[in-house]
Protein backbone atom coordinates (compact mmCIF):
# COMPACT_ATOMS: atom_id res chain seq x y z
CA UNK A 1 0.00 0.00 0.00
CA UNK A 2 0.84 3.46 -0.49
CA UNK A 3 1.89 5.28 3.08
CA UNK A 4 1.51 9.51 2.33
CA UNK A 5 4.20 11.15 3.81
CA UNK A 6 2.69 14.81 5.34
CA UNK A 7 4.16 17.98 6.61
CA UNK A 8 4.68 17.49 10.30
CA UNK A 9 4.08 19.99 13.08
CA UNK A 10 7.27 21.46 13.47
CA UNK A 11 6.57 23.68 16.83
CA UNK A 12 3.76 26.57 17.61
CA UNK A 13 2.92 29.01 15.22
CA UNK A 14 4.18 27.41 12.56
CA UNK A 15 1.50 26.97 9.46
CA UNK A 16 3.54 26.30 6.70
CA UNK A 17 7.25 25.76 5.24
CA UNK A 18 9.03 25.18 2.01
CA UNK A 19 10.65 22.00 0.66
CA UNK A 20 14.42 23.08 0.31
CA UNK A 21 15.94 20.08 -1.06
CA UNK A 22 14.80 16.45 -1.78
CA UNK A 23 17.80 13.79 -0.14
CA UNK A 24 15.69 11.10 -1.82
CA UNK A 25 14.96 11.67 -5.28
CA UNK A 26 11.51 9.74 -6.75
CA UNK A 27 11.62 6.41 -7.76
CA UNK A 28 14.12 5.90 -5.21
CA UNK A 29 13.83 2.72 -2.59
CA UNK A 30 14.40 4.68 0.43
CA UNK A 31 14.66 2.41 4.09
CA UNK A 32 12.75 3.20 7.16
CA UNK A 33 14.65 6.88 9.20
CA UNK A 34 16.29 7.50 5.66
CA UNK A 35 16.02 11.09 5.40
CA UNK A 36 13.70 12.67 2.53
CA UNK A 37 13.58 16.20 2.72
CA UNK A 38 14.67 19.55 4.41
CA UNK A 39 11.79 21.41 5.47
CA UNK A 40 12.54 25.29 6.10
CA UNK A 41 10.23 27.40 8.05
CA UNK A 42 10.36 30.53 9.16
CA UNK A 43 12.51 29.71 12.52
CA UNK A 44 14.23 26.57 11.73
CA UNK A 45 14.92 23.70 9.27
CA UNK A 46 14.34 20.35 10.07
CA UNK A 47 15.01 16.69 8.36
CA UNK A 48 11.81 15.09 7.61
CA UNK A 49 12.42 11.15 8.16
CA UNK A 50 10.59 8.23 6.17
CA UNK A 51 8.70 6.08 9.02
CA UNK A 52 8.54 2.80 6.41
CA UNK A 53 10.68 1.33 3.77
CA UNK A 54 9.23 1.35 0.71
CA UNK A 55 9.52 3.14 -3.81
CA UNK A 56 9.51 7.08 -3.26
CA UNK A 57 7.59 9.48 -5.34
CA UNK A 58 7.57 12.92 -4.86
CA UNK A 59 4.90 15.22 -5.10
CA UNK A 60 6.28 18.73 -5.07
CA UNK A 61 9.30 19.71 -6.38
CA UNK A 62 11.90 21.77 -4.23
CA UNK A 63 11.54 25.11 -2.92
CA UNK A 64 7.96 24.90 -3.28
CA UNK A 65 5.49 26.22 -0.31
CA UNK A 66 3.43 23.71 1.83
CA UNK A 67 1.18 23.60 4.69
CA UNK A 68 1.39 21.82 7.79
CA UNK A 69 -0.24 18.28 7.43
CA UNK A 70 0.26 18.64 3.17
CA UNK A 71 1.38 15.16 1.50
CA UNK A 72 4.32 15.71 -0.02
CA UNK A 73 5.04 11.98 -1.05
CA UNK A 74 4.04 8.83 -0.89
CA UNK A 75 6.11 5.76 0.20
CA UNK A 76 5.15 2.03 -1.48
CA UNK A 77 5.92 -0.30 0.73
CA UNK A 78 5.22 -3.44 -1.23
CA UNK A 79 8.16 -2.81 -3.31
CA UNK A 80 11.58 -4.17 -2.02
CA UNK A 81 14.86 -3.37 -2.07
CA UNK A 82 15.94 -6.06 -4.38
CA UNK A 83 13.12 -5.31 -6.83
CA UNK A 84 13.84 -3.03 -9.53
CA UNK A 85 11.70 0.11 -9.68
CA UNK A 86 11.43 -0.05 -13.65
CA UNK A 87 10.12 -4.19 -13.33
CA UNK A 88 6.56 -4.37 -14.96
CA UNK A 89 3.56 -5.40 -13.02
CA UNK A 90 0.36 -6.81 -13.66
CA UNK A 91 -1.23 -3.36 -12.38
CA UNK A 92 0.96 -1.08 -15.21
CA UNK A 93 0.29 -3.74 -17.98
CA UNK A 94 -3.73 -2.56 -17.85
CA UNK A 95 -2.34 1.11 -19.32
CA UNK A 96 -3.47 -0.53 -22.59
CA UNK A 97 -6.37 2.20 -23.11
CA UNK A 98 -4.69 5.32 -22.55
CA UNK A 99 -2.80 7.50 -24.50
CA UNK A 100 0.57 5.90 -22.38
CA UNK A 101 0.38 2.66 -24.81
CA UNK A 102 2.84 4.51 -27.23
CA UNK A 103 5.47 4.46 -23.86
CA UNK A 104 5.92 0.99 -23.22
CA UNK A 105 9.36 1.36 -21.98
CA UNK A 106 8.05 3.65 -19.36
CA UNK A 107 6.35 2.79 -15.92
CA UNK A 108 4.31 5.16 -15.04
CA UNK A 109 2.98 5.47 -11.30
CA UNK A 110 -0.52 5.68 -10.41
CA UNK A 111 -0.44 9.31 -9.86
CA UNK A 112 1.72 10.01 -12.93
CA UNK A 113 -0.80 7.39 -15.04
CA UNK A 114 -3.91 9.75 -13.87
CA UNK A 115 -2.20 12.94 -15.35
CA UNK A 116 -0.88 11.67 -18.57
CA UNK A 117 -4.40 10.21 -19.13
CA UNK A 118 -5.86 13.17 -18.26
CA UNK A 119 -4.16 15.60 -20.12
CA UNK A 120 -3.51 13.54 -22.93
CA UNK A 121 -0.01 13.54 -22.93
CA UNK A 122 2.54 10.78 -24.44
CA UNK A 123 5.07 10.24 -22.08
CA UNK A 124 7.66 8.56 -24.73
CA UNK A 125 8.44 12.54 -25.43
CA UNK A 126 9.08 13.55 -22.11
CA UNK A 127 12.93 13.07 -20.40
CA UNK A 128 12.28 11.55 -17.09
CA UNK A 129 14.13 12.57 -13.90
CA UNK A 130 13.48 9.60 -11.62
CA UNK A 131 15.43 6.68 -11.34
CA UNK A 132 16.69 5.13 -14.45
CA UNK A 133 14.92 8.13 -16.55
CA UNK A 134 11.32 7.33 -15.05
CA UNK A 135 8.52 9.93 -15.63
CA UNK A 136 7.67 11.70 -12.40
CA UNK A 137 5.08 13.85 -11.35
CA UNK A 138 7.08 16.66 -11.55
CA UNK A 139 8.11 16.13 -15.21
CA UNK A 140 4.00 15.08 -16.27
CA UNK A 141 3.44 18.55 -14.66
CA UNK A 142 6.32 20.32 -16.13
CA UNK A 143 4.77 18.95 -19.48
CA UNK A 144 1.12 20.34 -18.40
CA UNK A 145 2.89 23.91 -17.68
CA UNK A 146 4.67 24.44 -21.14
CA UNK A 147 1.83 22.79 -22.98
CA UNK A 148 -0.63 25.34 -21.65
CA UNK A 149 -0.10 28.85 -23.01
CA UNK A 150 0.46 31.31 -19.84
CA UNK A 151 -0.11 28.91 -17.26
CA UNK A 152 1.31 26.58 -14.61
CA UNK A 153 1.05 23.67 -12.71
CA UNK A 154 -1.31 25.39 -10.10
CA UNK A 155 -3.83 25.61 -13.09
CA UNK A 156 -4.70 22.22 -12.71
CA UNK A 157 -6.91 21.51 -9.84
CA UNK A 158 -5.34 19.30 -7.74
CA UNK A 159 -1.98 19.39 -8.52
CA UNK A 160 1.12 21.31 -6.87
CA UNK A 161 2.47 24.10 -8.51
CA UNK A 162 5.94 24.07 -9.58
CA UNK A 163 6.58 27.27 -9.22
CA UNK A 164 10.44 28.83 -10.53
CA UNK A 165 12.43 30.02 -7.04
CA UNK A 166 14.54 32.55 -9.70
CA UNK A 167 12.10 34.17 -12.25
CA UNK A 168 14.55 36.62 -14.19
CA UNK A 169 13.57 39.77 -16.02
CA UNK A 170 13.10 40.30 -19.62
CA UNK A 171 15.40 42.43 -20.22
CA UNK A 172 17.78 40.05 -17.60
CA UNK A 173 19.08 43.03 -15.67
CA UNK A 174 17.45 41.52 -12.81
CA UNK A 175 15.96 38.43 -11.11
CA UNK A 176 12.97 38.02 -8.83
CA UNK A 177 12.87 35.43 -5.91
CA UNK A 178 10.74 34.50 -3.64
CA UNK A 179 12.00 35.12 0.34
CA UNK A 180 12.56 31.98 2.32
CA UNK A 181 10.07 31.67 5.35
CA UNK A 182 13.72 32.42 7.48
CA UNK A 183 14.31 35.24 5.70
CA UNK A 184 11.04 36.51 5.98
CA UNK A 185 10.43 35.83 10.05
CA UNK A 186 13.81 37.83 10.33
CA UNK A 187 12.73 41.08 8.31
CA UNK A 188 9.50 41.20 10.26
CA UNK A 189 11.15 40.58 13.53
CA UNK A 190 13.55 43.02 12.51
CA UNK A 191 10.92 45.57 11.78
CA UNK A 192 9.01 44.90 14.94
CA UNK A 193 12.44 45.95 16.49
CA UNK A 194 12.39 48.91 15.28
CA UNK A 195 8.81 49.95 15.32
CA UNK A 196 8.25 48.71 19.10
CA UNK A 197 11.21 50.09 20.91
CA UNK A 198 13.46 52.93 21.39
CA UNK A 199 16.89 51.98 20.30
CA UNK A 200 19.85 53.86 21.12
CA UNK A 201 23.12 52.33 20.95
CA UNK A 202 26.57 53.29 23.33
CA UNK A 203 30.06 52.38 22.16
CA UNK A 204 33.47 51.58 24.27
CA UNK A 205 36.46 49.51 23.57
CA UNK A 206 38.15 47.03 25.10
CA UNK A 207 42.91 45.82 25.33
CA UNK A 208 42.59 42.67 23.86
CA UNK A 209 45.69 41.70 25.27
CA UNK A 210 45.22 40.26 28.39
CA UNK A 211 42.45 37.57 27.04
CA UNK A 212 44.95 36.78 23.83
CA UNK A 213 47.83 35.97 26.27
CA UNK A 214 46.07 33.69 28.78
CA UNK A 215 43.81 32.11 25.41
CA UNK A 216 47.40 31.47 24.83
CA UNK A 217 48.53 29.96 27.45
CA UNK A 218 46.09 27.68 28.45
CA UNK A 219 45.09 26.56 24.54
CA UNK A 220 47.20 23.18 24.55
CA UNK A 221 46.00 22.02 27.81
CA UNK A 222 42.04 23.14 26.90
CA UNK A 223 42.51 21.22 23.95
CA UNK A 224 44.19 17.91 24.92
CA UNK A 225 41.75 18.17 27.90
CA UNK A 226 38.66 19.06 25.95
CA UNK A 227 39.18 18.10 22.39
CA UNK A 228 38.49 21.64 21.05
CA UNK A 229 39.93 24.75 21.26
CA UNK A 230 39.47 27.89 23.73
CA UNK A 231 38.00 30.54 21.84
CA UNK A 232 37.19 34.56 22.65
CA UNK A 233 33.44 33.71 22.40
CA UNK A 234 33.30 32.29 26.22
CA UNK A 235 35.70 34.94 27.35
CA UNK A 236 32.49 37.15 26.60
CA UNK A 237 29.27 35.21 27.86
CA UNK A 238 31.80 35.31 31.53
CA UNK A 239 32.16 38.96 30.81
CA UNK A 240 28.56 39.26 29.86
CA UNK A 241 27.04 37.16 32.71
CA UNK A 242 29.14 39.36 34.97
CA UNK A 243 27.95 42.72 33.63
CA UNK A 244 24.06 41.63 33.77
CA UNK A 245 24.41 40.67 37.39
CA UNK A 246 25.52 44.17 38.30
CA UNK A 247 23.36 45.70 35.82
CA UNK A 248 20.02 43.72 36.16
CA UNK A 249 17.77 45.62 33.76
CA UNK A 250 19.65 44.84 30.54
CA UNK A 251 18.88 40.96 31.84
CA UNK A 252 14.69 41.78 31.70
CA UNK A 253 12.12 42.88 29.30
CA UNK A 254 8.98 44.76 29.15
CA UNK A 255 5.80 42.87 28.81
CA UNK A 256 2.64 45.33 28.15
CA UNK A 257 2.51 47.25 31.35
CA UNK A 258 5.08 45.22 33.49
CA UNK A 259 8.77 45.06 33.61
CA UNK A 260 9.78 41.05 33.77
CA UNK A 261 13.26 40.60 35.99
CA UNK A 262 14.77 37.20 34.52
CA UNK A 263 16.54 35.88 37.69
CA UNK A 264 18.66 33.36 35.17
CA UNK A 265 21.19 34.23 32.20
CA UNK A 266 20.14 32.19 28.67
CA UNK A 267 22.54 33.72 26.15
CA UNK A 268 21.64 34.13 22.68
CA UNK A 269 24.65 33.66 20.55
CA UNK A 270 24.09 35.02 16.69
CA UNK A 271 25.49 32.58 14.01
CA UNK A 272 25.29 33.76 10.13
CA UNK A 273 24.21 31.02 7.97
CA UNK A 274 23.38 30.71 4.15
CA UNK A 275 19.87 30.64 5.02
CA UNK A 276 19.75 33.83 7.30
CA UNK A 277 20.87 34.93 11.26
CA UNK A 278 19.94 32.78 13.54
CA UNK A 279 20.04 32.92 17.87
CA UNK A 280 20.79 29.54 19.31
CA UNK A 281 20.31 29.81 23.21
CA UNK A 282 23.21 28.88 25.73
CA UNK A 283 21.17 28.05 28.81
CA UNK A 284 22.21 28.33 32.56
CA UNK A 285 25.64 30.30 31.29
CA UNK A 286 26.13 31.41 34.79
CA UNK A 287 26.53 27.96 35.72
CA UNK A 288 28.05 26.49 32.43
CA UNK A 289 32.16 26.21 32.36
CA UNK A 290 34.23 27.39 29.66
CA UNK A 291 34.35 23.89 28.10
CA UNK A 292 30.86 23.80 28.61
CA UNK A 293 30.18 27.04 26.72
CA UNK A 294 33.14 26.11 24.01
CA UNK A 295 31.02 22.62 23.29
CA UNK A 296 27.66 24.53 23.31
CA UNK A 297 28.68 27.31 21.05
CA UNK A 298 30.87 25.19 18.54
CA UNK A 299 27.80 22.38 18.27
CA UNK A 300 24.80 25.13 17.68
CA UNK A 301 27.22 26.91 15.18
CA UNK A 302 27.43 23.62 13.48
CA UNK A 303 23.42 22.67 13.76
CA UNK A 304 22.79 25.81 12.26
CA UNK A 305 25.09 25.05 8.95
CA UNK A 306 23.75 21.80 8.86
CA UNK A 307 20.15 23.13 9.11
CA UNK A 308 19.41 21.07 12.02
CA UNK A 309 18.42 23.34 15.09
CA UNK A 310 15.57 22.49 16.70
CA UNK A 311 12.82 25.13 17.87
CA UNK A 312 13.95 24.17 21.75
CA UNK A 313 17.20 25.54 20.74
CA UNK A 314 16.02 29.19 19.52
CA UNK A 315 13.68 29.87 22.48
CA UNK A 316 13.74 32.07 25.52
CA UNK A 317 17.09 34.32 25.44
CA UNK A 318 17.42 36.48 28.17
CA UNK A 319 20.15 38.50 26.08
CA UNK A 320 22.14 38.39 22.97
CA UNK A 321 25.62 38.64 21.54
CA UNK A 322 26.96 39.29 18.15
CA UNK A 323 29.81 38.73 16.49
CA UNK A 324 30.26 40.72 13.21
CA UNK A 325 34.28 41.04 13.44
CA UNK A 326 34.01 37.57 12.34
CA UNK A 327 33.50 39.00 9.15
CA UNK A 328 35.48 42.07 9.32
CA UNK A 329 33.29 44.50 10.92
CA UNK A 330 35.08 47.37 12.91
CA UNK A 331 32.09 49.12 13.87
CA UNK A 332 28.18 48.47 13.93
CA UNK A 333 24.69 49.01 15.78
CA UNK A 334 23.18 45.41 16.32
CA UNK A 335 19.79 45.48 16.56
CA UNK A 336 17.47 43.89 19.27
CA UNK A 337 16.16 40.78 19.53
CA UNK A 338 12.80 41.20 20.79
CA UNK A 339 11.57 41.11 23.30
CA UNK A 340 14.90 41.17 24.61
CA UNK A 341 16.40 44.38 26.16
CA UNK A 342 19.59 44.80 24.90
CA UNK A 343 22.27 43.14 22.16
CA UNK A 344 26.26 43.18 22.83
CA UNK A 345 28.11 43.47 19.19
CA UNK A 346 31.72 42.37 19.01
CA UNK A 347 34.07 43.62 16.42
CA UNK A 348 37.25 43.22 14.51
CA UNK A 349 39.93 42.88 16.47
CA UNK A 350 42.42 45.67 15.44
CA UNK A 351 45.79 46.77 16.41
CA UNK A 352 46.10 50.04 17.52
CA UNK A 353 48.28 52.69 19.11
CA UNK A 354 47.12 53.49 22.77
CA UNK A 355 48.22 55.42 25.56
CA UNK A 356 49.42 53.44 28.31
CA UNK A 357 50.92 54.77 31.26
CA UNK A 358 52.02 57.74 29.46
CA UNK A 359 53.63 55.57 26.27
CA UNK A 360 52.33 54.74 23.15
CA UNK A 361 51.86 51.30 22.43
CA UNK A 362 50.35 49.26 19.80
CA UNK A 363 47.52 46.88 21.36
CA UNK A 364 45.00 44.71 20.07
CA UNK A 365 41.62 46.89 20.30
CA UNK A 366 37.98 45.56 20.04
CA UNK A 367 35.07 48.16 19.80
CA UNK A 368 32.17 46.92 21.96
CA UNK A 369 28.27 48.30 21.27
CA UNK A 370 25.40 47.81 23.15
CA UNK A 371 22.03 48.81 21.71
CA UNK A 372 19.06 49.13 24.07
CA UNK A 373 15.86 49.94 24.83
CA UNK A 374 15.13 53.25 26.60
CA UNK A 375 12.21 52.58 28.04
CA UNK A 376 13.79 49.81 30.30
CA UNK A 377 17.49 50.63 30.07
CA UNK A 378 18.95 54.07 31.03
CA UNK A 379 22.10 55.39 29.60
CA UNK A 380 23.95 55.24 33.14
CA UNK A 381 22.92 51.52 32.73
CA UNK A 382 24.09 50.92 29.61
CA UNK A 383 27.41 52.52 30.03
CA UNK A 384 28.14 50.82 33.51
CA UNK A 385 27.43 47.69 31.72
CA UNK A 386 30.05 48.04 28.87
CA UNK A 387 32.67 49.33 31.21
CA UNK A 388 32.21 46.32 33.22
CA UNK A 389 32.52 43.59 30.38
CA UNK A 390 35.59 45.74 29.42
CA UNK A 391 36.72 45.10 32.88
CA UNK A 392 35.89 41.20 32.44
CA UNK A 393 38.16 41.09 29.04
CA UNK A 394 40.98 43.21 30.07
CA UNK A 395 41.30 41.63 33.93
CA UNK A 396 40.28 37.94 33.21
CA UNK A 397 41.61 37.01 35.80
CA UNK A 398 38.84 38.69 38.05
CA UNK A 399 35.91 36.22 35.75
CA UNK A 400 35.57 32.20 37.28
CA UNK A 401 37.61 30.73 34.87
CA UNK A 402 37.34 27.11 35.68
CA UNK A 403 40.22 25.55 32.81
Amino acid sequence: MSIEVKIPAVGESISSGVVSVWHKKSGEFVKAGDALFTLETDKVSTEIVAEKAGLLETLVPEGQEVKIGETVATIDDTKSEGKSATEPSSSTATVATSPAKSADRHVLSPAVRRIVEEEKINPAKLEGTGKGGRLTKGDVLGAVSEKKPGGDAASVPGKPAASPTVIPSSDARFTRRKMSPLRRKIAAQLVMAQHTAAILTTFNECDMTAVQNLRTKAQEAFVKKNGFKLGFMSFFIKAAVEALKAVPSINGRIEDDDFIDNNFYDIGVAVGTERGLVVPIVRDADKRSFADLERDITGYASKARDGKLKIEDLQGGTFTISNGGVYGSLLSTPILNPPQSAILGMHKIMPRPMAVEGKVEIRPMMYLALSYDHRAVDGKEAVTFLIKVKEGIEQPEKLPLDF
